[in-house]
């Protein structure tokens, strides 16, 4: 089976398996020229991206959209659909078969706190050895810092994920798109 199409299972697997029945955000427009405005809480700018669909189809199926759609403010580092393909089918299928560790994978990607790009980097140049650590939802830690020009985050599990995109506009919110999963190999 080719991997986009065990990812379309597997994202309608998730779906089928949630109790919620899910409503898709139109996509804000915004003028050409503009830079990106906030149309909505983090759940809601995830869901009108198309970068991180399986992202927001996971978090309602992990019961976790409803704690972000609330005041916050989160930043969420946030793992393109791209990511979410990088994972074999053997962590898909026990993501999709576990709504518990599915949201423990997701929190371990959602700070307390709204920290912007200007943000991070300040923080950064704040410590001698270019790191800064930052609280996960459940208290996990998660290590910023700048390896070969670029940004890495790291998990207390060994796991780790470049950022690639930054502040992608969200009322409640931040948004950092990475380029892979933070979930136990």
């Amino acid at each position: 089976m080719k991997k986009p199409v065990l990812i379309a299972a597997v994202l309608l697997t998730i779906s089928l398996f949630s109790n919620t029945v899910f409503a898709q955000a139109p996509a804000a427009a915004t003028p050409p020229a503009a830079a990106p405005q906030a149309s909505g809480d983090v759940v809601a700018s995830l869901t009108a991206s198309d970068n991180y669909t399986a992202l927001s189809i996971a978090l309602r199926a992990a019961g976790l959209s409803e704690t972000l759609e609330g005041a916050g403010p989160f930043t969420i580092f946030a793992p393109t659909n791209e990511a979410f393909g990088k994972l074999s089918s053997t962590q898909l299928d026990a993501l999709v078969k576990d709504p518990a560790k599915l949201a423990t994978v997701l929190k371990f990607h959602v700070v307390s706190g709204k920290y912007t790009k200007a943000d991070l980097i300040k923080a950064l140049g704040a410590s001698k050895e270019r790191k800064t650590t930052l609280k996960t939802l459940d208290g996990e830690n998660l290590t910023l810092s700048v390896v070969s020009g670029r940004l890495q985050l790291a998990d207390e599990h060994g796991n780790t994920a470049q950022v690639t995109a930054f502040d992608l506009p969200a009322t409640n919110g931040a948004i950092h798109g990475l380029n892979a999963v933070l979930v136990s190999k």
